[in-house]
């Protein structure tokens, strides 16, 4: 005769295990009066003909017809109560699963209109945490008959919806946010994620604690990868190449990397790069070229310039000419909170 299960347990701390199967393969042989001892950090699923009969908490608990109404639809008085039956426990770790880690494969595309390409790349990262809310849900609805449940084998899944909501949620906000905008709301953006992946987790039976964006920064993807994604004309493609050459350029002392750095941002980089190959190819330096009239008689350039009048001659936004001025390429006075750039100063920069 199999072997009577009088006393059941699972002493084990279930560090990566979220649920534990007893035993953990086939059935157990139980009766009524067997004993069912749940830890502190556990409940304890009982299952008997694949239903889950009842869900203990942390205690001593006697399987009995009281506590497990249905038990007696499977045991007969006649037999008084001692008839063993088949039946499995699922033990589940009720504690909170921290530190998971999250990161984007591939970045992400998000609008950015009016700067350089309109579109730019992100990458992300950071982690998470989790629990399970519904021990009964999570068991028949995700771990079915396995004897070991473990994090790693829901982590992709769970990585899978958090990378897909917060794509969606960079979607939505860079409709009235620009990129810049973006990175400086990690925090809003984490609690936006949060709230949105919420009911995706709860459908498992599980609650999402927490979300942490530790990094949300424009990606280092090079020309070729852009233009492989289909992003990219040739036209495009080759100032990009043009700005690759010229950043590493800028990586010797003599060099400078001006508003070519960034491009992941998209700061601009296809107009300026039309300005610089247009200069490169005229073969005269880029102040001389700003000094001298266009064909329809422009007027020379200002001795004294806001950074919109600068962008225009440069041929690029103005959000570009800030840029460069935040980042020390540019020199300019800030008077109260406009900036002034003189005729000199923006020779300079030109000038590299």
């Amino acid at each position: 005769m199999a072997r009577i299960f009088d006393v059941v347990e699972y002493p084990n701390e279930m560090q990566d295990e979220i649920v534990h199967r007893f035993p953990e393969a086939g059935y157990g042989d139980f009766r009524i009066g067997s004993q069912v001892i749940v830890r502190e950090s556990q409940n304890a699923v009982f299952f008997r003909d694949g239903n889950a009969l009842d869900v203990f908490g942390p205690g001593r608990h006697t399987i009995v017809t009281a506590n497990i109404p249905r038990v007696i639809d499977f045991v007969g008085k006649a037999f008084n109560d001692r008839t063993p039956f088949t039946a499995e426990v699922y033990y589940v770790a009720m504690r909170e699963f921290v530190d998971k880690k999250w990161g984007t494969p591939q970045p992400i595309i998000v609008r950015n209109p009016g700067m350089g390409l309109g579109v730019a790349l992100l990458q992300a990262f950071g982690s998470y945490s989790f629990q399970v809310e519904d021990p009964q849900q999570f068991v028949t609805q995700v771990v079915g008959a396995q004897g070991v449940f473990r994090t790693r084998d829901i982590e992709n899944r769970l990585r899978d919806v958090l990378i897909s909501d917060l794509t969606d949620l960079l979607g939505e906000t860079a409709a009235t946010k620009s990129v810049v905008e973006l990175i400086g709301l990690v925090n809003e953006m984490s609690a936006g994620v949060r709230a949105k992946s919420q009911d995706h987790f709860s459908s498992l039976g599980l609650t999402l604690k927490s979300f942490i964006i530790a990094n949300l920064k424009p990606s280092d993807k090079s020309a070729e990868e852009l233009r492989a994604m289909g992003m990219l004309d040739m036209q495009t493609y080759t100032q990009l190449q043009a700005a690759d050459a010229m950043r590493d350029a800028a990586q010797n002392p003599s060099g400078g990397a001006g508003l070519t750095a960034g491009i992941g941002a998209g700061l601009g980089v296809g107009n300026v790069l039309a300005n610089s190959l247009a200069g490169m190819t005229g073969g005269q330096a880029a102040p001389q070229q700003q000094q001298a009239p266009a064909a329809g008689g422009a007027a020379a350039t200002p001795d004294v310039m806001t950074p919109s009048e600068a962008a225009a001659i440069l041929r690029v936004s103005e959000e570009d000419v800030l840029t460069a001025i935040q980042a020390g390429d540019l020199k300019a006075r800030k008077l109260g909170s406009a900036y002034r750039i003189s005729k000199s100063a923006l020779d300079e920069f030109l000038a590299g």
